[in-house]
């Protein structure tokens, strides 16, 4: 196209402006198309081929404590037992340092921060659990090889994706939480959770930098780490006592008991950092760098590991809280408040003031995200909204076999409903057109027998979703870069939206916007072929893109047009794509 000359496109692109977007509170019963709020079961675990309900836990619990007691005490009228306690007494400077120095202050303040830093980042993973409320140890999340669920099985009758009218969607999957448990308790609310998740996660991977670092600088990891492995028939013995119902020395000022030391090791050096690691394993880039979509380390392995950590430091949490009252309430609190071995009414003074805050927070925490949910959204931008741009630098690499092609593939999203996607469906897109303009030089029509014509990339690739599945699929399709050849982008385009046929779930059309970088991406392509057949409806026909970098609410399904832009900010609401407009997520979503 000539400079100056009008664009023959322009005037066609126009509809697509108008994009339905939200502001202000949220009106639940409105939330993602008014979306029934189905509660979440309590957990259900796998045991062979039958599901068992964890409220079995409680009696079961209840019966082997029980049990254990009374046969420790039994234990305890022997000779051979008494003789065990006196040699491993549970509370001994033989297998640990003591510590005499007191808790300074900065381990005080680590303590409480990490608390509270600690409470936002379990509820918001407890949402985001329930956005999938499945757990696997397979890469492809195939209904019914979950070994744990917060809900009832996949109906067999809804698992063809060639029924696009009937098949059980991610979105129809999600359960809502209690509003005090998860934040924001809602059902498919994972993008203001995530924020949630990601803001603290970041916080409470500063504190815990910082804390580190004071404490091999200050002698502190004396307190928790064993210098011999006389430290295990200490912790035996610790165990035994507790049983017996006669508690060891309290002594936990200057050295814990071997029991504790190691809960206090093992929650501080292994499950911190495979918190972390594994939150890490569950993003696109990370796995598309690394090459760990299938295997051991795949992300579904990944959020069992997560959830491990997540049943561990709430089993952690529970019994440190229940020991403080039980071994001496106001000395322990003394020793964590002002850091002093004394019985100060002080120091409990100050430990419900400690409480207050953060059952303030808790209280306030649904309600905020309620009233205030673009803030929510501005506020985790600008916090790990740079984090996520440069994650996005990475270089997704990872290709899969045809081996590791996932049997069964979730399908998501509001499916086209106008006539005109209906005629060209019915015609076999015979007469389908995708128009790509904005700031190019050469603004084009293609025809699907072009797009088929054009240089033809495959690649076996996986699929993140946003909610927590993943599936890996063969996707042929053309390469952007190609595209991006064909049109010549001006100098000062940024970005790249994809318009599609279909309307959100609240109206207005849904699309998305991708940094131009991504486009040169050799994985990056416009598929028109999954798993060696032509794109079904349920997946997105006719052509749907692959941005292995990203989520999987990014790869944008029954693409209608193109465009080049220098900014989003004229489009919905100006926050670069339709979830971002209603429901909040991130423009940038490489984690």
């Amino acid at each position: 196209m000539e400079p100056g000359a009008p664009d023959p496109l322009e005037n066609k692109l126009l509809p697509y402006y108008n994009q339905g977007h939200r502001n202000g509170p949220i009106e639940v019963d409105d939330w993602a198309g008014g979306i029934e709020q189905t509660r979440a079961q309590l957990p259900s675990v796998r045991i062979g081929r039958r599901w068992f309900s964890s409220l079995w836990l409680i009696p079961l619990g209840a019966v082997a404590l029980l049990l254990s007691i009374a046969v420790v005490r039994e234990m305890a009228h022997h000779s051979w037992f008494r003789d065990f306690i006196a040699t491993y007494p549970g509370t001994s400077t033989d297998y640990v340092a003591a510590v005499n120095t007191g808790f300074p202050w900065w381990l005080r303040w680590q303590h409480f921060l990490n608390l509270l830093f600690m409470m936002f980042v379990i509820r918001a993973g407890l949402q985001i659990l329930a956005d999938h409320p499945r757990l696997y140890l397979n890469s492809g999340s195939r209904p019914d090889t979950e070994w744990l669920r917060l809900r009832g099985p996949v109906p067999p009758e809804r698992r063809d994706s060639g029924d696009a009218d009937n098949v059980w969607t991610a979105k129809e999957d999600s359960v809502a939480l209690p509003k005090h448990l998860g934040i924001p308790g809602f059902r498919h609310s994972v993008g203001l959770a995530r924020w949630w998740h990601f803001s603290f996660d970041l916080l409470w991977v500063v504190n815990g930098v910082v804390f580190y670092l004071l404490l091999f600088s200050t002698g502190e990891w004396k307190r928790l780490v064993p210098n011999s492995f006389d430290v295990f028939p200490n912790a035996v013995s610790t165990a035994l006592q507790y049983l017996s119902l006669q508690l060891p020395e309290n002594a936990g000022f200057s050295t814990y008991n071997a029991l504790q030391l190691l809960a206090y090791f093992i929650t501080v050096f292994i499950a911190a950092p495979v918190a972390l690691i594994t939150g890490l394993l569950q993003a696109p880039a990370i796995a598309g760098r690394f090459g760990t979509g299938a295997g051991l380390f795949n992300r579904q392995v990944a959020r069992t590991l997560h959830f491990g950590v997540l049943v561990w430091m709430l089993t952690f949490i529970a019994v440190h809280t229940a020991m403080i009252f039980l071994t001496g309430f106001v000395g322990n609190v003394n020793h964590m408040t002002l850091g002093t071995d004394t019985n100060s009414w002080a120091g409990v003074a100050l430990y419900v003031a400690w409480m207050a805050v953060v059952v303030a927070f808790w209280l306030a925490a649904s309600p905020l995200t309620i009233r205030h949910p673009r803030a929510i959204q501005r506020v985790g931008r600008f916090l790990v909204g740079g984090l996520k741009a440069a994650v996005e630098k990475t270089n997704p690499t990872a290709v899969y076999r045809d081996s590791d092609i996932s049997p069964y593939f979730w399908a998501n999203g509001e499916r086209p409903q106008s006539e005109t996607y209906a005629r060209l469906k019915a015609g076999g897109w015979a007469d389908y057109t995708l128009r790509v303009d904005g700031l190019v030089a050469n603004p084009v029509e293609l025809t699907y027998a072009r797009l088929l014509a054009m240089p033809k990339r495959e690649q076996i690739t996986q699929h993140f979703c946003i909610q927590g599945w993943s599936g890996i699929a063969k996707w042929g399709g053309v390469p952007m870069r190609h595209i991006c050849e064909l049109v010549r982008p001006a100098d000062n385009a940024r970005w790249v939206v994809f318009y599609s046929f279909a309307e959100g779930p609240v109206g207005g059309r849904y699309y998305d916007c991708h940094p131009i970088a991504s486009m040169s991406h050799e994985q990056t392509i416009l598929a028109y072929e999954m798993n060696g057949e032509p794109l079904n409806e349920s997946h997105g026909a006719p052509l749907r893109l692959r941005d292995e970098v990203e989520l999987g609410f990014k790869q944008v399904k029954w693409i209608e047009a193109i465009e080049f832009v220098e900014s989003f900010a004229h489009l919905g609401a100006g926050q670069g794509g339709y979830n971002e407009d209603q429901e909040f997520y991130g423009y940038r979503m490489p984690i």
